[in-house]
């Protein structure tokens, strides 16, 4: 029997930087020169690559699509001797303004896809940013016929079978597809469905890297007929590596390449939150922060991904006390500086609290103190952290956990102060086992130290803002187990009061969580960027309005309720 055809397909999975033309398109030829090397028919880039993704409303702009399209021209230009280049990028012509996959052989322009299957729920939008593209048909490359439905198309079974009905063999996905928690399940599901459905071998290509609150998180695969893997590179690594395929009686079958083990879903987190803060800072022009250390677990845990986002000689931890302030906060935040080697100063805020009393107390007469004057010692921390931030040039980092941004338990102008939250989308129970596993586990990616860098006195004491003697979370909030199962019920799953109360909770503490989520609101609104990496994220995963009096009353009906001032 003769030797079987070959087709060696180079995949770059990469971070690019939205808007770095130029650098965007030296990295991907930096992956072709690669493929050229190891001798590949093609090399495959993921969605929108050149610009990066997403764009967001960046792609309305006439110039930047110019530009952008020049870049593309000038890189197609260079694809001479070698394999061909496929890159993803926008296109836009009389027809209409489309998210585009780019291929590149011999300096020609070989052939060029259209997106045909546009996303438009949770952080997608792209019905306000693109026209709907006919669907393509298959592209010659060394003799092989190639279908490449791009990112979304592939969720959906009518451009597959299309492209396998004009005669398609080998199916190329070009994917910016976003983390969240198990991801890789959902995506894996409907790639093994397109498979059964086509008969076709596919690779699904996906960028990694940060950009806003969104993580790429890469985990490429290759499947053969009947869904069965061939490959699969490890996700948040830029990789670019080679996979073989060979052709056979029954058609092309990929050889099996790569086979990188895939982390549990509490280092995926945490990788997560740790890449999203150092793409945020990098692309964003910063290489250090600072941050209040209170002694607390969530200002612990932002300082320790942060440390192994940029290294601990990075990290500014601040002190900032009151007479409130216990000792032992002192201790364990002297404690994990210490052990992660990274600097730590104390600045005192009672001075200047005295200061703001004073001035308002021809006003503040005959009142009793309240969450008033607590919220000064919030906002006097964030005015003096601020201050530091600009002088240094070091990004503020703020500390809130996803229960805190929920219902509002942050200080607006005050602890929510900041350029980003690593923690924005942590619930307060995950807060605490991210901690402990981040103590058992250290990667080579990570820049801290390792071992045991939090203190366990700090994971186990309980939690307290400490704005008033004896303060404890749990004075103000059910105990965070319950809150944060309410919480995930009222915001991933969006259940209703009756939904909630048959899963076993007091229906008067719903009410008052749903209460609490809806009035903070605004508060939300105005808070730092975080990284994705739940379903069901604040920001452009939930968008509700800030004023809203509808409320679920768990009785079929739906009565107003005041709206309370909020600190």
């Amino acid at each position: 029997m003769p030797m079987a055809d070959r087709f060696r397909l180079t995949l770059a999975q990469l971070n690019p930087t939205v808007g770095a033309l130029q650098a965007n398109a030296d990295k991907a030829y930096a992956a072709w020169q690669q493929g050229r090397a190891a001798g590949a028919d093609m090399v495959a880039l993921p969605e929108m690559f050149l610009t990066g993704y997403q764009t967001q409303d960046l792609i309305a702009k006439r110039a930047f699509v110019r530009d952008a399209t020049a870049a593309m021209e000038a890189l197609g230009a260079r694809i001479t001797d070698g394999p061909a280049l496929g890159i993803g990028g926008p296109f836009w012509d009389d027809s209409g303004q489309y998210n585009a996959y780019w291929v590149w052989k011999d300096g020609k322009l070989v052939a060029r896809m259209l997106k045909h299957e546009l996303p438009h729920k949770g952080i997608f939008d792209e019905y306000r940013l693109f026209d709907i593209g006919p669907i393509s048909g298959p592209y010659a490359i060394n003799g092989v016929r190639i279908g490449s439905p791009i990112c979304e198309d592939a969720w959906h079974p009518d451009v597959t079978e299309t492209l396998a009905e004009t005669g398609a063999e080998i199916l190329i996905v070009p994917n910016g597809s976003p983390y969240y928690r198990s991801k890789l399940d959902t995506r894996m599901n409907h790639m093994v469905a397109r498979v059964t459905e086509t008969g076709l071998p596919l690779v699904y290509l996906n960028a990694v890297g940060g950009q806003d609150d969104q993580v790429f998180d890469g985990a490429s695969f290759v499947l053969n007929r009947h869904g069965v893997l061939a490959a699969q590179f490890a996700p948040f690594d830029e990789i670019v590596d080679h996979v073989d395929f060979e052709r056979g009686v029954d058609g092309w079958a990929c050889v099996a390449g790569r086979d990188d083990p895939q982390p549990s879903e509490w280092e995926q987190d945490y990788r997560a939150m740790v890449m999203g803060t150092a793409d945020y800072l990098g692309k964003s022009g910063f290489s250090k922060v600072v941050l209040g250390l209170s002694g607390g677990i969530d200002s612990a845990l932002v300082a320790t991904i942060a440390a192994d986002a940029l290294g601990p000689e990075n990290v500014h931890c601040v002190m900032l006390p009151s007479e409130y302030t216990s000792q032992s906060s002192l201790d364990d935040a002297a404690d994990l500086a210490t052990r992660q080697n990274m600097r730590l100063d104390t600045v005192k805020i009672d001075g200047a609290r005295d200061a703001v009393n004073g001035a308002l107390a021809h006003l503040m007469a005959g009142t009793k103190p309240d969450v008033t004057e607590e919220n000064i010692q919030s906002r006097l921390r964030g005015v003096m952290l601020m201050a530091i931030s600009n002088k240094f040039g070091e990004m503020l980092l703020t500390t809130g956990n996803k229960s805190e941004m929920a219902v509002g338990y942050a200080t607006i102008y005050g602890d929510m102060n900041g350029g980003y939250n690593p923690i924005k989308d942590l619930y307060k129970t995950r807060v605490f086992e991210t901690c402990r596993w981040r103590n058992a586990n250290h990667r080579d990616w990570m820049k801290g130290a390792p071992g045991e860098v939090i203190p366990p006195n700090i994971i186990d004491k309980p939690p307290s803002a400490e704005l008033r003697p004896d303060q404890r979370d749990d004075d103000s909030l059910p105990p965070y187990p319950v809150l944060d199962a309410i919480l995930e019920g009222l915001v991933e799953d969006d259940a209703s009061v009756v939904d909630l109360v048959a899963r076993g909770f007091e229906h008067d503490t719903i009410k008052k969580v749903e209460h609490l989520l809806y009035i903070a609101e605004w508060k939300r609104f105005q808070s730092a960027p975080g990284p994705r990496i739940s379903r069901k994220a604040f920001w452009l995963d939930r968008r509700y309005p800030m004023v809203n009096r509808w409320r679920d009353t768990g009785h079929g009906r739906a009565r107003p309720e005041p709206r309370e001032p909020e600190s």
